[in-house]
């Protein structure tokens, strides 16, 4: 049975029109229309501005007439045309291939110069090798091979950035994005997707970059009935790889999960105040490097020190095996509350907790001395960083159980 179905029969009328509220805010974040939410079209705009309107329509406050944060960021971005042929069979972008996130712009035909992974072990080997000539050839390597490429000597590396292309191959293609570029274009390809007895491949990348992307953060509160100038923080980013020439990657998981879970949080506290004020952040710039987290941190709307607790939603739309807490070790008292909340009402598989970690938007809030934890689910369908993260195949498997978790947490610490 799908599982949105099984929530209709399973909850009480209430939690299913919250469900389906999640269900259609997932759809308006993956659409077309936000075109990956990323910096192709303004996707990101028109995303953070739909955030802002529900901010608006929910009914939370802004902080200094606003709900958005203003700030630029560079990014590396395809907003033309992108194809691959190998040998005069057209690739498909997305499915079989993709580009590099620091490509430059690059068009042509070149032969191909596949890795002899016997030069690492056999010195004759690997001055025939080198003896080659790389300019206008592309050089080909299975991805798993980068570590070892990194251990060659200057003169080897700089001959093969004499070819005019590189082509990773991979078991799975995982997009991301990148705020420089580099100097040598890369082509990703699908191992499957890869002939051994390939001999030429034809390519072009239209890649534009833009050294000041405006961009914003999405900040709204509700003021707290006792201790308003106390904050529990939720936290999700918003943005995601935008687009790649004809395709986008509408990013459900990562993290449309985690805006849909922060609105109902705004509905929630809303009708039911806390005695805290409660702050909702939508970051931008999460796949960029936590660059919209950082820059918050550095320019709060309200100190760091008034924060009691934050959570930080990123990936949080399956949930078959249970979730993990990060920073769960680092507060250990606070990860048994959880644990106990799970144990009472028998919400998840398991709750695995875990140190420190640069991962996701959390991070430099607890570098700054805040007790911040990131929730992410674990198990379920595996698509990340691709065209496949859709909204109409995320399962939202313990999306209600994570929410129920997080609130019960908030409950105890009032």
């Amino acid at each position: 049975m799908f599982p949105f179905v099984f929530f209709i029969f399973c909850f009480s009328k209430g939690i299913t029109q919250d469900l389906i509220r999640v269900r259609n805010n997932l759809s308006q974040l993956c659409s077309p229309e936000f075109n990956g939410r990323g910096y192709v079209k303004k996707g990101d705009s028109l995303a953070s501005a739909w955030i802002a309107q529900e901010f608006e329509n929910i009914g939370l406050q802004k902080f200094q007439n606003s709900y958005f944060q203003n700030f630029n960021t560079s990014i590396n971005t395809f907003p033309k045309e992108v194809s691959c042929s190998l040998d005069g069979k057209k690739l498909v972008l997305g499915k079989d291939f993709i580009v590099g996130a620091d490509s430059p712009s690059a068009f042509g035909r070149a032969k191909v110069i596949f890795l002899d992974t016997l030069l690492f072990s056999d010195k004759n080997r690997r001055i025939q090798f080198f003896n080659q000539d790389f300019r206008k050839k592309a050089f080909v390597f299975p991805i798993h091979w980068t570590k070892k490429l990194a251990e060659l000597n200057p003169t080897e590396i700089e001959k093969l950035e004499q070819a005019a292309l590189w082509v990773s191959l991979h078991n799975k293609l995982t997009a991301s994005v990148s705020t420089k570029q580099g100097k040598l274009p890369e082509i990703q390809v699908l191992q499957s997707a890869w002939k051994p007895n390939t001999k030429q491949i034809t390519y072009k990348i239209r890649s534009k970059f833009i050294e000041k992307y405006p961009t914003r953060n999405v900040i709204g509160y509700l003021k707290g009935t006792i201790h308003s100038d106390t904050f529990v923080v939720f936290t999700a980013h918003y943005d995601h790889l935008g687009s790649m020439g004809n395709i986008y990657f509408p990013g459900a998981n990562d993290n449309a999960s985690g805006i849909t879970m922060l609105l109902e949080l705004a509905h929630y506290y809303k009708q039911k105040p806390s005695k805290y004020s409660v702050a909702f952040i939508a970051f931008a710039a999460e796949e960029a490097g936590l660059i919209g987290s950082q820059f918050y941190t550095q320019n709060p709307l309200f100190p760091l020190l008034q924060i009691k607790v934050l959570f930080n939603l990123d990936l949080v739309g399956t949930g078959d095996e249970g979730i993990t807490v990060v920073n769960g070790v680092v507060f250990e008292k606070d990860f048994e509350i959880l644990q106990k909340i799970n144990e009472k009402y028998q919400l998840l598989p398991k709750i695995v907790k875990r140190g420190k970690a640069a991962n996701s938007d959390h991070y430099f809030f607890s570098e700054k001395g805040v007790k911040a934890f990131f929730i992410y689910t674990l198990g379920g369908i595996k698509a990340y960083h691709d065209i496949d993260d859709k909204a109409e195949t995320l399962p939202l498997t313990k999306y209600t159980e994570v929410f129920k978790l997080i609130t019960e947490y908030i409950k105890i610490c009032e």
